[in-house]
Parts: C-alpha cells; structure tokens; sequence
C-alpha cells in the first residue's frame, strides 16, 4: 500500500509496507534491512500493458474460441480463419509479409520482456530503510524542489535550475553579486548537507556550476 507522506517529510514521498520479511533457517531475516543493506528500486505495477496483452489475447482467444465452436457445431468456417490457413500453408518462410510479421511479434515480444524484468518508476528514488517493515521514496521533482529551495538561501544566488537523476543531482545557479568562487562553495557546501538531509538510499553525486549573466547590449 502506498500513500502520501505528511509528517514532516518533503512533498512528493511515499511509504509502502512490504510483506512480512521471510526468515531462513538461521533467523536472518532476508529483505529487510533495519537501515543497512542494499535497498531495491520500486518495481511499476505495469497496469496499462498488462491490461491491453489480457484484452487483446482475450479478444482474438474468444474469435478463435466461436469460430471453432460454430465448426462442431455443423457450421462451415469463417472465411477469414480459411484464408489465414491457406495463406500460412502455401506462403513460403523467407516470403516479406512473414519476415515483416515476424519482426513485429519479436519486437512486441522483446518489449514485454523488458517491461517485466525492468522496475520502473524512475522518478521515485528508493529512501534508507529506518524500519525493516516500511520503504519510503520521494519523488525526484519533490527532491530537486528541496535543494532549489536550500540552495537559493545562499547569499549572491539569483537563480537556480535543478536536474534530479537516479545517481547524480545536477545544479545550474546564476550569481548577480559576490565573487563566483566563493558563491560555488558555499552552494557545495549547503549542497551537500541537503543531499544528506533527503534521506536517499543512494547519495546521488552533486554537479554544481556557478554563472553570471552577460551584460545586455
């Protein structure tokens, strides 16, 4: 189950309960971690493709499943089923139409292959583990929000551009007063303390650049 956090955490986290960790004959429970151990990825539901591969199998399962009933039932065969039968008995392999089809079921094939062996949800980074029975996440707009936000308390920043990824926080500023230098290090520096303060399982890597806007004219 996952809900919105809202004591205190930043906007855009979210807690799911796993099941219960299952313990091996030692003891040791596997999965949970109690705030060490590698933390997984959140894995999508993939509701939209699964919902349209059971649909669509559905609906050519049923025709097939009609016409064949129709048959033993003393009724002749659909012509199009009759069509596709002659067409798949005479149609040699290497013909275009079946080299064609055979690419497209093997690319859509490929493609659910890898919707089911990839998680998802790239934009919700996985949370350290405080309890071994709860995961949190926060939401990769939620956590560049946060470091914009911190990082437009340091003196000299204008303004500030924030690009969230799985392993790295990119940090673009503009400075209209105080040398560049010394406003660089001070946004490391702040920086660095909010990275810490998300709570990320993985600490992403801090890129920041510092700039000053060109004169008009």
């Amino acid at each position: 189950m996952s809900r919105p956090q809202d004591t205190g955490e930043p906007a855009g986290a979210v807690l799911q309960q796993p099941p219960p960790p299952v313990r091996d004959a030692a003891g040791t429970e596997e999965g949970g971690t109690g705030g060490t151990g590698r933390v997984r990825r959140f894995w999508s539901a993939r509701r939209v493709p699964a919902g349209l591969l059971a649909l669509l199998t559905l609906l050519i399962a049923g025709v097939f499943l009609y016409d064949i009933a129709a048959v033993r039932a003393g009724r002749s065969a659909m012509a199009w089923r009759r069509e596709l039968a002659r067409q798949l008995a005479e149609r040699p392999l290497d013909d275009v139409w079946v080299l064609v089809g055979a690419g497209v079921a093997a690319a859509l094939g490929l493609w659910l292959l890898l919707l089911a062996l990839t998680p998802g949800l790239r934009s919700l980074l996985p949370m350290r583990r405080i309890r071994p029975d709860v995961r949190a996440g926060l939401h990769r707009d939620a956590a560049a929000v946060v470091l914009r936000d911190r990082a437009m308390e340091v003196a000299g920043v204008q303004s500030v551009r924030v690009r969230m990824k799985r392993a790295r926080a990119d940090v673009r500023a503009v400075s209209h007063f105080r040398p560049l230098d010394e406003v660089r290090a001070d946004l490391g520096a702040v920086l660095d303390d909010a990275v810490r303060g998300l709570g990320l399982a993985r600490t992403p890597a801090l890129s920041v650049r510092v700039r000053r806007l060109g004169r008009k004219g």
